[in-house]
């Protein structure tokens, strides 16, 4: 799985992208709430009207940034796919992928994965697109599970939608405990045994 530039990023001005990234790695370390366009702009080195300029309000930047996130995790998800003919093995990619991005903070978490927690508190339109995250991670998940078990590579203790979402919460919950717990590493220890319990004998 690989975090490549989406070609929808191209939509934007090379000063927009530079802020989209700012507010990735904002995001990433606080959620929504734990910056403001000030601060953006300090990092960014213009002015606030000019973030304004480009984004006119935080739900509209925040709407883009988790936009261009939902793209590139399509796109890793494909490559996955593409990358090998085993369901099981894809599964386990993709937690390698996250668990090196943890371990070097690049990101330190799925921005979707802190924005859930603030759900009832972020904007609607904001909203829409974390739900719409995890609605394409368990559809991935759930087809990728049906073709593990049609192919006697994963045994499955429930149906393949009730064992994606699982994992999913699995996964993400690995994120929010390696955080508290400063343990990069913890995040790999908890996946690893949510995929291994996959693994046919």
């Amino acid at each position: 799985m690989t975090s490549a530039r989406p070609d929808s990023q191209l939509q934007y001005s090379p000063k927009a992208q530079e802020i989209i990234q700012r507010t990735n790695e904002l995001l990433a370390s606080g959620g929504y709430n734990s910056f403001s366009y000030a601060d953006l702009a300090e990092l960014v080195g213009v002015r606030k009207a000019s973030i304004h300029h480009h984004f006119p309000t935080k739900a509209d930047l925040v709407k883009a940034t988790v936009a261009l996130h939902r793209d590139a995790v399509r796109r890793g998800l494909q490559s996955l796919d593409d990358l090998t003919d085993d369901p099981l093995e894809r599964l386990v990619a993709y937690c390698r992928f996250w668990a090196e991005c943890i371990e070097g903070s690049n990101p330190p978490i799925c921005i979707c994965a802190l924005l859930a927690a603030e759900l009832p508190a972020i904007p609607a339109e904001v909203a829409a697109e974390v739900k719409g995250h995890f609605k394409d991670l368990h559809s991935w998940i759930t087809a990728t599970m049906e073709e593990g078990k049609s192919k006697g590579r994963m045994q499955l203790a429930d149906v393949p939608s009730a064992e994606a979402a699982l994992l999913m919460a699995s996964i993400h919950g690995a994120m929010l405990a390696a955080r508290a717990a400063g343990n990069a590493l913890l995040f790999w220890e908890i996946a690893k045994q949510s995929t291994s319990r996959l693994r046919t004998t």
